[in-house]
């Protein structure tokens, strides 16, 4: 037989919590011996433990007094749901954990995974950083209003990256950041890029290189966005309409002799 001490210790818990227990109708509390102590047994230890571990599990008491009355269907029942509960409470456990773990991750605190992952890329490339926070900053907006295309988007730039006339472009574009917006530079980078969109959209369609289907102020956000972060960018996109092409985060194809007929380049 076991004193209320033994008991409590043999089963993990304080002497006050058995008291608890007690006196919420729990746990039958024995009649006192010829000595004056309360003595338990083997078969206390054992329910004791199962009222420890659903109220661990956060099952009421109230509702543990039912479970300990219950049948072996229901209470397996039970169990099954308290479990189901558990292990939901953990995924999102774990899914705050990774948010809170994305504070200090930069890039990934406001963007999936491939895109970090396509902007850790170009660093690699030797892509200037400014380019990659446009990219990035682009990428915040859209991944947040459309995040279901991120996929389908990011599987189109992953193409494009490999392709190395386009990483040209950049590694061109990285070298025009501090020139002035007469330099002969941007003249020559807004030849090639337009040479190459032209390439691309005759290749495989113009919604290949123009399809953001983001509302227009997003467009423009984003837009904007990339114009203060790369002022050469806003002189580039008119070079680039004197070519045919207007647009920065949409590109659309315009016809370069109609004047100011295409969309602005800021959206």
């Amino acid at each position: 037989m076991l004193t209320i001490g033994e008991l409590a210790s043999y089963a993990g818990v304080t002497v006050r919590a058995v008291r608890h227990y007690h006196a919420k109708g729990l746990l039958p509390e024995p009649e006192r011996d010829s000595s004056g102590y309360r003595r338990y047994g083997g078969d206390s230890v054992v329910e004791l433990i199962r009222i420890r571990t659903l109220a661990e599990a956060g099952v009421p008491l109230a509702r543990v007094r039912e479970l300990l009355q219950a049948g072996e269907e229901e209470f397996a029942a039970a169990v099954a749901d308290i479990d189901k509960r558990l292990r939901a409470e953990i995924r999102e456990r774990q899914r705050h954990r990774e948010r809170i773990a994305r504070l200090t991750a930069g890039d990934s605190l406001a963007l999936p995974p491939e895109v970090v992952e396509f902007l850790d890329r170009l660093r690699a490339l030797g892509i200037d950083e400014r380019i990659v926070e446009v990219e990035r900053d682009g990428w915040i907006p859209l991944a947040a209003h459309s995040p279901e295309r991120v996929p389908e988007w990011m599987a189109r730039k992953r193409e494009q990256v490999a392709d190395p006339r386009l990483i040209a472009l950049y590694l061109t574009l990285s070298q025009a950041l501090d020139r002035a917006d007469d330099d002969s530079r941007l003249v020559e980078l807004a030849d090639k890029l337009a040479a190459y969109i032209t390439r691309v959209a005759d290749e495989r369609g113009e919604d290949y290189v123009g399809d953001v289907d983001v509302e227009p102020p997003f467009v423009k956000l984003m837009d904007t966005l990339a114009f203060d972060t790369v002022p050469p960018a806003r002189r580039l996109i008119e070079l680039l309409k004197e070519r045919g092409w207007t647009g920065w985060t949409k590109l659309e194809r315009v016809d370069p002799t109609q004047g100011d007929g295409g969309r602005g380049p800021a959206g």
